[in-house]
């Protein structure tokens, strides 16, 4: 059954819409939504059937997802991943916005999560949308970029008709929360105090880490 494109105004989301995704989360289902950088792919962490459904889409084993997730606050990713002072300092000034940190896994992460490299990535994204979703689930979702490899050459759709075109087989749900951006957050490894930014994108490190 193609996926059912669900209309959000992320300036005053509908939480009766809002509802209905959350709901479907519950249920396994497998989400595209916007968020402050392009669009992702998700699914409730919980939800074992729904993280291994969305590996078999990403055409990898779940024991080597190198999957992230979306949090509402510094205080929920606390729950699944260890922060240092100084990372939190550093994490405060960069959330909420366009930045993923790598970082140690605490055992509350989901098993099927959880992978020998023993680490977690986590946003906490400048959205509306995502962000009442996960307010409202209660409980982080997963982020996986929706993109396209052409020749090496990595593109993020940005039009919902291309997102449709190209997985509406695949999720169930793709809100439509108008243009959100075609460049990815900057990734940060912060396993340790020893911060390294491991892929450029649309955050400025040097910009928080002052």
């Amino acid at each position: 059954m193609p996926a059912e494109i669900i209309e959000i105004f992320p300036d005053n989301p509908d939480m009766r819409k809002i509802r209905q995704v959350v709901d479907a989360l519950k249920e396994g289902a497998i989400v595209i939504y916007p968020t402050d950088t392009v669009y992702a792919m998700g699914c409730d962490i919980f939800n074992t059937r729904a993280v291994e459904r969305l590996c078999k889409i990403k055409g990898i084993k779940p024991q080597q997802n190198n999957f992230s997730i979306v949090c509402h606050d510094l205080s929920n990713i606390a729950t699944y991943a260890r922060v240092s002072n100084t990372a939190f300092r550093l994490m405060k000034r960069a959330f909420p916005g366009p930045f993923t940190f790598i970082l140690p896994a605490t055992g509350d992460l989901p098993k099927i999560m959880q992978t020998k490299r023993k680490t977690i990535g986590v946003r906490v994204p400048d959205h509306e949308i995502p962000q009442k979703i996960i307010e409202m689930l209660g409980n982080p979702i997963i982020t996986t970029s929706v993109k396209d490899d052409i020749d090496d050459i990595i593109e993020y759709p940005n039009e919902i008709e291309v997102i449709y075109d190209q997985n509406k087989e695949k999720a169930d749900i793709i809100i439509d929360g108008g243009w959100c951006g075609i460049e990815a957050s900057t990734v940060v490894l912060a396993i340790d105090d020893d911060f390294e930014v491991i892929r450029e994108g649309l955050g400025d490190f040097d910009e928080i880490n002052r």
